[in-house]
């Protein structure tokens, strides 16, 4: 019930922005924008964004491989599964992915699959900043005054330390993590049978992400791992740029990477609808800023939107339906794990 309330609550969420994002728009323009689409590359861009599921596919596989061995096929239906489930309920559908693989293939378990899905937005989390980024530190669009372009190169400067930090961190969490470990064991052993079995929790969860953390300080796994996530993103951003260029606008991969970094911060809201309202918004923004008419960045929004989330549902149904599971059960399940997750996390910080 509560869970029920609460995606209702997102909905009306959604709903508001949406309507924020369409109050003013002439939406004659809109779909004059939308008419005037070369089909042909948004098609094209749809073939990339089914081929990054492959690529997780692979990536987390890769991920997985100091925890458990787990099939391409089970992966890559799990990746559908999740993606098509933030399309259609928003990110609290992505809890659904690590619990499908258990189900598909029960010698990864849970605590293992989410984990791995923590690191695996851990490297995307990186790689969008970085690559974000990176892009401030030259961005120069020519509608930009001097200040506002002072501004952004000195935002590019403080997320790139930021990411470089926050990996630094991460690696040293890896190396720590046995001292960790041994010093809440030997702490703990005298305190009642309650707190001994909240610091088991966080015991687990600490070697557990360290295992998986293990690729950040494994040459050849980064490497893999590394390759993946780019050659991700690298896909994401040929999507994008074909949508823009599909719209008729003459932009190169800065101007790309700009308005991608700014969808991500508008993906990330956890409406339903893959972000509904808030993605449409924030990529309109962008667009706006470098100098794009408002209903045509509109249009736009539409597009990329239904580019980058649309095609994972066609595929996650048709892995959930032949699974023979039952959503409900399917939910309840995913939001136990979650807790459970949760609960180890919690003991990890107070640890």
């Amino acid at each position: 019930m509560r869970r029920k309330w609460q995606l209702v609550g997102l909905s009306v969420l959604a709903l508001i922005v949406l309507w924020w994002f369409g109050r003013g728009l002439d939406w004659g323009m809109v779909r004059g924008a939308l008419r005037a689409t070369d089909w042909r590359l948004v098609a094209v861009a749809v073939g990339l964004v089914c081929s990054t599921y492959v690529i997780r596919s692979f990536r987390w596989r890769a991920l997985l491989t100091p925890l458990a061995a787990a099939r391409f096929a089970d992966l890559f239906a799990a990746t559908t599964v999740g993606f098509g489930a933030i399309f259609a309920i928003g990110r609290t559908g992505e809890i659904l992915r690590p619990t499908f693989l258990s189900f598909r293939d029960r010698r990864v378990s849970p605590t293992a699959s989410f984990v791995t899905i923590g690191l695996e937005r851990i490297y995307d989390m990186a790689a969008i900043v970085l690559m974000f980024a990176a892009n401030l530190l030259w961005f120069a669009p020519s509608v930009a005054s001097a200040q506002r372009l002072a501004q952004v190169h000195f935002a590019g400067a403080v997320l790139f330390a930021g990411a470089v930090i926050g990996i630094g961190t991460l690696i040293l969490f890896r190396f720590s993590a046995g001292r960790i470990v041994r010093v809440a064991k030997r702490a703990s052993g005298g305190w009642p049978r309650w707190a001994q079995r909240t610091v088991g929790f966080g015991v687990r969860f600490i070697e557990q992400s360290a295992r998986a953390l293990s690729v950040l300080v494994d040459g050849r796994a980064l490497a893999i791992t590394v390759g993946w996530t780019a050659l991700l993103w690298a896909a994401i951003a040929a999507a994008d740029l074909l949508v823009l260029r599909a719209f008729g606008l003459p932009f190169g991969i800065g101007e790309t990477i700009f308005v991608m970094g700014w969808a991500l911060v508008g993906s990330l809201v956890p409406t339903p609808g893959g972000a509904a309202g808030a993605f449409h918004a924030a990529t309109a923004a962008g667009l706006i800023f470098l100098g794009v008419g408002r209903e045509q960045s509109a249009a736009v929004a539409i597009v990329m939107h239904l580019v980058l989330f649309g095609p994972a549902l066609f595929f996650g149904l048709y892995f959930f339906l032949r699974s023979g599971l039952d959503l409900v059960r399917l939910w309840d399940e995913a939001a136990r794990e979650a807790e459970e997750a949760e609960r180890e996390s919690s003991a990890l910080v107070e640890r």
